[in-house]
Order: structure tokens, then sequence, then C-alpha cells
């Protein structure tokens, strides 16, 4: 699960994401709506959690931006008015959830999972030939036998079968599997991939190099 986070009080910001964290999720920060948009085209985001008193453009109008260009991404809304005539006016403009502070964390990661929950289909394994993954126990089978895989092996070829024949870039690997500030280099994608090809190699699937555009992932014919 990959969280926007678009809080301008550093310290609240702080606090959500060692939380966030905690609970294995990868998470972006950033400090007002317009660099909210540029981390939307530069990620994968699963939802955003966006405050409503920000600097420049307030909560409200990056939600009614955001719905007015058809991205339905799950927003829930941090404020600390508690008026039920901003509730409204948040969810009327498109938002999904609405969080008064202080809030506890504990509801925090609640209503965030329940979000994503409901944007997204539950898919609890991935299959192409032999190759099964497990999203639930995070487990890769080749031909019924357990793969053993580092956590960002396992982030590579997740991503990768729900690309499947599909050409993706090292770039948009790590855009996928790393949170907005983190960084590996496209030398390290190179290796993760070349490990996972060992790794899945007796599958009937096979990841092609295509050269200049990055891989694929696909059955063997």
């Amino acid at each position: 699960m990959h969280v926007l986070l678009v809080e301008d009080d550093s310290v609240i910001a702080d606090g959500i994401c060692k939380h966030l964290k905690a609970q294995g999720m990868a998470i972006d920060v950033v400090s007002n709506g317009m660099d909210a948009f540029v981390a939307l085209q530069r990620s994968e985001i699963s939802l955003m959690v966006l405050d409503i008193g920000l600097p420049g453009i307030d909560g409200f109008e990056v939600v009614r931006r955001l719905r007015s260009q058809g991205n339905l991404l799950p927003v829930l809304l941090l404020t600390a008015r508690d008026s039920i005539q901003d509730r409204v006016h948040g969810l009327e403009l498109g938002a999904d959830d609405y969080l008064v502070k202080p809030f506890a964390i504990p509801e925090l990661v609640a209503r965030i999972k329940a979000l994503v929950r409901r944007s997204v289909p539950e898919i609890i394994t991935l299959q192409l030939a032999g190759l099964h993954l497990d999203q639930t126990s995070k487990r890769a089978r080749v031909n019924g036998q357990t793969v053993e895989l580092s956590v960002r092996e396992w982030a590579v070829l997740e991503y990768m079968m729900q690309q499947v024949s599909r050409v993706v870039s090292k770039q948009q690997i790590i855009d996928a599997i790393l949170p907005w500030g983190e960084d590996i280099t496209l030398n390290a994608v190179e290796v993760y991939v070349s490990r996972i090809r060992s790794k899945i190699a007796d599958a009937g699937v096979t990841i092609r190099t295509i050269r200049g555009f990055g891989y694929m992932l696909e059955r063997v014919e």
C-alpha cells in the first residue's frame, strides 16, 4: 500500500509517517497541494491523506481539481475543522472520508485500509503459468514449490505480475515499489530482475528485456 500524505505541520506529518511505515505501508510526504499533484504524477499511489488547511491551494481545492480530472484516487481528509458544514463540503467535492484532529492513529490506519479495500478489487493470488504469488502471505511458488524472495525482489515481481505482457521501464518499477524520496539505482533494478529470472526459470514464464525500453513478464510459448 502506497500512501501520499499532504500535511504542512511537520510534527504531525512525522508522527503519521512513522506509524504508517510501522504498518508496512510506503509513504510519500509533501507539504502543499501543488507538490501533491507532482507526487501523483511520479508515483503509483493507493490513497491520499490530505490536510485541508494547506498553504496556497487548500485541501478542498486539491480534491476539486483531482475529481475534475477524472481521478478517482481514494482521499481521506484531515482537518481541525469539526463543523458539519465543512465535512459535508469535503464529501460533496469528492473526498471519500473525513477525520477530525486530534485523532487516534489506530483509527487513521483502519480508515486507510478500509478505503483501499473498497477501491481495489481484492486479489489474493496472482498467477501466470506455474508462477503463483500469494499477496496475503507474501509467498511466491513455482510449480507448487516455495521460492525465497527478498522484500524488494517480491515487490518487483508483484508489480511485474500486475503488468503482465506490458513493457515497464526501470524507472516505472522504482516508482511503483519505493516511496517518493527514497532511491535505488537503475543498476539495482537490473540485479533484482536477474535474481528473479533465475528463481522463476522453471515456471514457464520469462522476464524479457526490451532493449531501450525496459522489461516484460510473459508466458513462455
